[in-house]
């Protein structure tokens, strides 16, 4: 096959990469903190990539922010307060909006830059949420802010970037950051952070590192996969709380949707919640053979 045009070329792992043909190059360049694109491409559409991984796409970042945000809302019986570190495209201050009982959100993201950039090429991921008068947006250190003195939090979302070696929130992954992110959770609050690849070839990279290093720090957590076609694999996130998680039964789940969000969902229902936490048996294995912790003195990084 001949390839004409432009294309995005991104690796997956050392060994894979693959391409995208682009309609268009809607911004290049880079902020203090990172290199940005935000890209149009032939089949996933307005893109943001941050240091070359595509982030999100609007033809499928439904499927990544309904997974993140909504089965971690759904164990909290009334989320009020919610925190969001990362995130800036507004997909999930979007969803955790939806829910009725939210009466507060704050936002943190490093990076002031790749907001605006969000909020002016990418209108479908936030959708307005950003003007939403429950919002307080921030553009500071994430741990530095749970770390200061403040109110609790039901919910604590981590939208953030990989775990990279050169990136800007690797010591947002590891043990003593989860301590601190724990202490500002109310009582039977719930925590829940992107973790990476779950694919069959890299599901060692991170995610099942996150995962165990979550599971010491709080009694109760749980993993969870789903396909996000733009990321080329399996994506994992990890649910942690002190108290018991998934306390919707199966059967009531959908009635919980309905009774507590204010939209139809494209992605999240009974159904597939019974997919996203059933397990392929490799990620069943790794992550109980897992031993490593992830600590801000050993870092795990992606490759």
């Amino acid at each position: 096959m001949e390839l004409t045009g432009n294309w995005f070329a991104e690796s997956v792992s050392p060994d894979l990469a693959v391409l995208a043909r682009l309609r268009a190059v809607l911004f290049s360049g880079a902020t203090a903190y990172q290199k940005v694109e935000v890209l149009d491409s032939c089949v996933f559409g307005r893109s943001l990539v941050l240091d070359g991984k595509t982030q999100s796409t609007e033809t499928d970042e439904f499927v990544y922010h309904e997974s993140l945000v909504h089965p971690a809302m759904l164990c909290h019986p009334e989320p009020k307060s919610v925190f969001i570190g990362g995130g800036g495209e507004g997909g999930t201050l979007r969803e955790a909006l939806a829910h009725h009982s939210v009466e507060s959100v704050t936002m943190i993201d490093l990076d002031a830059e790749v907001v605006e950039l969000c909020r002016t090429h990418l209108p479908g991921h936030h959708q307005g949420s950003f003007d939403d008068p429950r919002v307080t947006l921030r553009h500071e250190d994430a741990r530095g802010y749970l770390d200061s003195p403040g109110g609790g939090f039901d919910v604590i979302i981590l939208d953030l970037v990989d775990p990279l070696e050169e990136g800007t929130a690797y010591l947002l992954y590891t043990d003593e950051f989860y301590r601190i992110a724990k202490a500002r959770l109310n009582p039977g609050g719930v925590l829940v952070t992107q973790s990476g690849p779950a694919g069959l070839p890299n599901h060692r990279e991170c995610f099942t590192t996150i995962y165990h290093t979550l599971s010491g720090v709080f009694t109760h957590t749980a993993a969870v996969q789903v396909h996000v076609p733009a990321f080329q694999t399996l994506w994992g996130f990890t649910l942690a709380s002190d108290a018991p998680l998934l306390s919707t039964p199966e059967d009531g789940l959908d009635a919980a949707i309905a009774g507590r969000i204010a939209k139809e969902l494209r992605h999240y229902d009974a159904e597939t919640h019974r997919g996203m936490f059933a397990l392929p048996k490799y990620l069943r294995q790794g992550l109980a053979e897992e031993t490593r912790i992830n600590r801000d003195d050993s870092p795990v990084f992606m490759t």
